[in-house]
C-alpha cells in the first residue's frame, strides 16, 4: 500500500540536511506540500527546494532558539500553504560536555534548541490542527533519551524530556484527533556525527556493536517518520518507535 499525502501540508524543522532533508524528500514523494526550516544551511536548503517541486516545497529561515521566529514561521507556513496537518520536530544539536566542565550556557543552548523548540513549534501548530480536528506530530528523540549518554548529559536530558512530552501530548490531544509519537534513532550517518565517526576504527567498532551490523542512513529514520505521519498509523499515539538496528532493546 502506497502512502498518499497529496492533501496534506507538513512542517519539518531542520529540513535542509540529514534526517530532516530525507524527510522532506520522502514527504514530497508521497505528495505532501512540504515546508521546512533551516538557519545556517541556505545553500543546502536552496538545492533541496530546486531538486523538488518548488511550488510545493518551501524553505523558511528560522532561528529556532527564538520564540518569536518560531511563531512567525508557523504563521507564514499557514499563510503560504493554507494549513499545517503534520509537524515533524527534527531540528537539534549534539555537542559533548562532561557535567563538571559543562557551562550553564552550554546546557541552556542544548535544552533551548532541542527541547524548547519542540515545545514551541507544537504550541503554535496545534491550534491549526485543533481547527482541522486532525493532526500528526512526530518528534525525534534518541537512544540517548532512553538510556542516557556519558559526556552528553544535556543532550540525553533534552531527548528524554521529548519522550515524556510526546506521551503527555498524546493523552492531551487525542480527543482532537491528533496523534503524537516519536522516533528514537541510534547512530545515524549525518553531518552531526561526521566528526565522531570519521575515525575508521571507531566507525567499525560502532558498526559491529549494532546487531544488524550497519549504521543507519538518514532515510532509515525518515521512513518510520513518514509512516507515523500517515493514516496507516492512525491508531498509534504516545509511542516511541526505536530505529536503532537493535542497539538498544527497550519497549
Amino acid at each position: 500500500m502506497n502512502i498518499d499525502l497529496s492533501d496534506k501540508i507538513v512542517l519539518i524543522t531542520g529540513g535542509s540536511r540529514g534526517i530532516g532533508a530525507a524527510c522532506v524528500r520522502l514527504f514530497a514523494e508521497a505528495g505532501a506540500s512540504a515546508a521546512f526550516t533551516f538557519f545556517n544551511s541556505k545553500k543546502s536548503a536552496d538545492i533541496l527546494v530546486n531538486e523538488l517541486d518548488s511550488q510545493s516545497v518551501k524553505a523558511y529561515k528560522t532561528d529556532i532558539s527564538s520564540e518569536i521566529e518560531i511563531r512567525n514561521c508557523a504563521a507564514k507556513v499557514v499563510k503560504d500553504f493554507g494549513s499545517i496537518h503534520i509537524l515533524v520536530n527534527n531540528a537539534g544539536i549534539w555537542k559533548p560536555g562532561t557535567v563538571d566542565e559543562m557551562k550553564l550556557a552550554d546546557w541552556d543552548e542544548t535544552i533551548k534548541i532541542n527541547l524548547n523548540s519542540t515545545f514551541l513549534f507544537t504550541k503554535y501548530v496545534v491550534p491549526e490542527m485543533k481547527k482541522n480536528n486532525y493532526g500528526k506530530v512526530v518528534n525525534v528523540s534518541s537512544t540517548a533519551g532512553q538510556r542516557g549518554e556519558a559526556g552528553y548529559s544535556h543532550y540525553a536530558s533534552s531527548k528524554g524530556a521529548i519522550i515524556s512530552f510526546t506521551k503527555s501530548l498524546a493523552a492531551e490531544l487525542g480527543n482532537h484527533n491528533i496523534n503524537v509519537n516519536c522516533v528514537a534513532p541510534g547512530w545515524v550517518l549525518t553531518d552531526m556525527t561526521n566528526d565522531v565517526l570519521s575515525e575508521p576504527a571507531f566507525l567499525e567498532d560502532v558498526r559491529k556493536s549494532i546487531p544488524l551490523h550497519r549504521i543507519a542512513e538518514p532515510q532509515d529514520i525518515a521512513a518510520p517518520i513518514l509512516f507515523l505521519a500517515a493514516d496507516l498509523a492512525r491508531h498509534i499515539t504516545g509511542e516511541v518507535l526505536n530505529v536503532n538496528g537493535g542497539s538498544v532493546l527497550c519497549g
